[in-house]
């Protein structure tokens, strides 16, 4: 009787420690509930009655881990990755080690000094690359994601393709009389920003004027702001002159408003803008750069001046300013350049039998024969589940039922403990009988 009620003790404080556990965990985030299974024990011999033995006690088979998912909590931090539905993060505690690694369903990630994507114990998150410019994976082979502080090259603007409606009833003006200090001389003027080969940018500026000396006409000029001020851009071949001498061009519409020809049907390509007599500095940048101008989506129409199309290919170094995780588990940068660049997809993994893993702490599991092998895929695919970004897991515990969980534990431990105690008043009595 002492052994039953003895196994029955220890039944009970392991189901104690197990509800406790999980009330101590309950707001760890990605957090499985355990459970503390148990049988009796049973032995028959030659010498006992099978039909009269009551049996040996309790013993306990394992503390299984429930695997159900948790609640959700919504965060600000885009770094913040859930899965909802099965799979799991995998982390590896060495960045040149990602072979060995681990399960993890806590998704509260950072970067670390480096800018890598990192647990809160600086282990890093595996995923795979990426084709920068289709999204599309590149090598399946897991490997912690580096988010770029900088991205690109500086790329020196060659092509401005711009679209512009100059109003119909715009006043005339003298082209003579055209002067880059006295707005009265011109029409309308765009400013916008092009770089050199270094990466540094100046603010170009686009004058529009509608010649009062030919129908349907407009006259065109740019200049170009560096540290010295403003200065004019040529044109090379233009079939436009200013009074200081600059070179621009024309546009030339047809009666219905649409485009009938600019620069009486040559390019629009600037001359070298750090060369000739007033050159842009450039600061040690490309002299020879020159820019080509597509106006082919101007027209002269009945409405108010607007500026419908600007696009140029030019680009500074771009610093990081955001990240994003779509549903994919790809990983957006956003850079400062205008870059928005694909960097990586989170990897995920699960195994055939999650009740087989192997808890390492720290709400992380390994492999084991029992579990079976990993098996790597990703977000939005399969039954791996989907990665969602701005929320956490949160422990999938119950307190209301832990707590009854805990009563019902601590009463079984006193039963045993009083039965216990009894067994003990009945061996007293039986020794002291004379």
């Amino acid at each position: 009787m002492s052994y039953v009620s003895l196994s029955g003790l220890s039944a009970a404080q392991l189901d104690l420690n197990t509800t406790s556990n999980n009330i101590a965990n309950a707001n760890t985030f990605g957090f499985k509930e355990s459970r503390a299974e148990f049988g009796d024990v049973y032995s028959n011999s030659l010498f006992t009655n099978a039909k009269t033995t009551p049996g040996g006690g309790v013993q306990a088979n394992k503390v299984a881990q429930q695997f159900h998912e948790g609640s959700s909590i919504y965060t600000n931090n885009p770094m913040d990755l859930r899965i909802s539905g099965t799979g799991f993060f995998a982390v590896a505690k060495e960045r040149l080690i990602p072979q060995q690694n681990e399960l993890t369903r806590n998704g509260a990630f950072h970067l670390n000094k480096d800018n890598y994507l990192v647990t809160s114990n600086d282990e890093f998150l595996l995923g795979y690359q990426v084709n920068k410019d289709t999204g599309n994976v590149t090598s399946y082979e897991a490997q912690p994601l580096n988010i770029p502080a900088q991205f690109g090259k500086p790329k020196q603007t060659a092509n401005v393709e711009v679209g512009v409606n100059l109003p119909a009833d715009a006043p005339l003006k003298d082209p003579a009389l055209f002067d880059i200090e006295d707005p009265e001389t011109y029409n309308r003027s765009t400013s916008s920003t092009v770089y050199d080969s270094m990466g540094q940018s100046y603010k170009m500026t686009t004058y529009y004027l509608k010649d009062q000396t030919q129908p349907n006409t407009w006259q065109v000029y740019y200049t170009m702001t560096d540290g010295e001020g403003e200065k004019p851009i040529n044109i090379a071949g233009g079939d436009a002159t200013a009074p200081s001498g600059q070179t621009g061009h024309t546009i030339r519409f047809n009666n219905d408003g649409t485009l009938a020809s600019i620069n009486g049907g040559q390019d629009v390509v600037s001359e070298p803008i750090g060369a000739g007599a007033n050159p842009v500095n450039m600061n040690g940048a490309d002299p020879t750069q020159s820019i080509s101008f597509g106006l082919n989506a101007s027209t002269q129409f009945a409405a108010p001046f607007e500026l419908t199309k600007f696009d140029e290919d030019g680009a500074t170094t771009g610093f990081l300013t955001k990240v994003d995780v779509n549903e994919e588990g790809s990983i957006l940068g956003t850079y400062s350049n205008g870059e928005n660049i694909t960097l990586g997809r989170v990897a995920l993994v699960r195994v055939a039998n999650e009740q087989g893993l192997d808890k390492k702490g720290g709400t992380q599991w390994d492999s084991t024969t029992a579990s079976g092998d990993k098996i790597w895929g990703e977000s939005n695919k399969g039954s791996f589940g989907t990665v969602n970004s701005g929320t956490l897991e949160q422990s999938n515990i119950d307190m209301t039922q832990e707590l009854v969980d805990l009563i019902s534990a601590q009463r079984n431990f006193q039963a045993n403990s009083r039965a216990l105690e009894v067994h003990n008043q009945t061996q007293q009595t039986i020794l002291q009988i004379r």
